[in-house]
């Protein structure tokens, strides 16, 4: 059996969330990030293009004050156009330090990050063992 890495994985691998602009050339234009949380409702909406995504995650380190943080656990081809990636995410707020897993699936079209849904667990969130 042989085995390789999907393209869309490699893809997804040069996106590096703290240097959006570095990685400019990965998204297409028309890109789209869909969030909805209904214990964050301040961040619900569609945010388009990488302006969207950096407006998106400047709001959530300024309710976080910075300390918002990405940790993969996992992720995974789903046929040719779609990754889903499985991560816990770290957050403080109000003084209290949270951590919830969330789903974030991408879906990629000629080459280019063109839409992602992330999809956090809002049931399961828990006070960090460490």
């Amino acid at each position: 059996m042989t085995t390789s890495t999907h393209p869309n994985l490699t893809i997804l691998m040069n996106l590096d969330l703290q240097d959006l602009d570095a990685c400019a050339d990965i998204f297409a234009d028309d890109f789209t990030w869909h969030y909805f949380n209904p214990r964050l409702p301040d961040l619900d909406g569609d945010y388009r293009g990488i302006d969207g995504l950096e407006t998106f995650f400047a709001k959530l380190d300024e309710l976080g004050h910075g300390s918002f943080q990405v940790n993969p656990v996992d992720v995974r081809a789903a046929g040719d156009e779609l990754l889903i990636t499985h991560v816990c995410n770290r957050l403080t707020i109000e003084g209290n330090t949270i951590e919830f897993d969330a789903v974030v699936v991408w879906r990629i079209v000629d080459g280019k990050l063109n839409e992602a849904w992330d999809i956090p667990s809002v049931n399961t969130v828990r006070s960090p063992s460490s």
